[in-house]
């Protein structure tokens, strides 16, 4: 897989894209990411200035068509592979788990990051992206979301996480409305708090019984909208 992210500061993911997993899936090739600098892109100006104001007035600035769409085009070309558009806004459709499990089966997905006052519409009009947010909550750029959404898409590649089975009783995971059950490691016990007898016993029917009937109760406390029929996020 081929992520491409364009931004106005890739240096934002210098750490993180060499941490842990994520580290390891690149080092592995299991998948590719490379940032693209919007200022590239930009008129030969000293500033490379890819914002101008809003026409009609109002506060803030806004990212340009034409840097935008010129480096899309330009990155697009530089692998023969289609890439699906995501264009990362807070008027977007909400990212849930299903949505990172559609976007881990795309053999290349390129994201804009805005910034400001976001993008010029035009920007929309022409590239077609899909508009995706991680929350109703305004962050300064949309880096951080495109961490969000490169973490939860990436660890559903095959072969990223040592164990294949690992995320399939995630919360949200493949469609489950439930949130996963509690789990318990060493010691067995701590500060008067101990390890569920039916973890120890061994009885592998009845820890599965044990651990759905608290994936249940967890949800039931925690997230009963995920239990509605109609819930449109699951």
């Amino acid at each position: 897989m081929r992520l491409d992210i364009v931004t106005l500061f890739p240096a934002i993911f210098d750490g993180y894209l060499t941490q842990s997993l994520l580290d390891k899936a690149i080092q592995r090739e299991l998948v590719q990411i490379h940032r693209h600098n919007l200022r590239d892109w930009a008129e030969n100006t000293p500033h490379r200035k890819v914002d101008d104001r809003p026409f009609g007035g109002g506060p803030g600035m806004l990212i340009q068509v034409e840097p935008t769409v010129t480096c899309v085009d330009s990155v697009e070309a530089m692998d023969p592979r289609p890439a699906r558009r995501i264009l990362l806004t807070p008027q977007g459709k909400r990212f849930d788990q299903r949505m990172a499990e559609d976007f881990a089966t795309s053999e290349r997905v390129l994201m804009l990051c805005g910034r400001y006052e976001g993008f010029d519409q035009r920007v929309v009009d022409i590239l077609q992206p899909e508009e995706v947010s991680i929350g109703d909550f305004v962050l300064n750029g949309g880096e951080v979301a495109a961490m969000v959404i490169v973490d939860a898409v990436v660890r559903l590649l095959p072969g990223v996480l040592g164990d294949e089975n690992s995320s399939i009783d995630d919360s949200f995971s493949r469609g489950n409305r439930l949130l996963e059950f509690p789990q318990y490691t060493r010691p067995r016990e701590f500060r008067d708090h101990a390890v569920p007898d039916v973890l120890l016993s061994g009885d592998h029917k009845a820890i599965a019984k044990w651990r759905d009937q608290q994936s249940l109760d967890r949800t039931q406390k925690r997230r009963s909208d995920l239990l509605e029929p109609d819930n449109e996020n699951n």
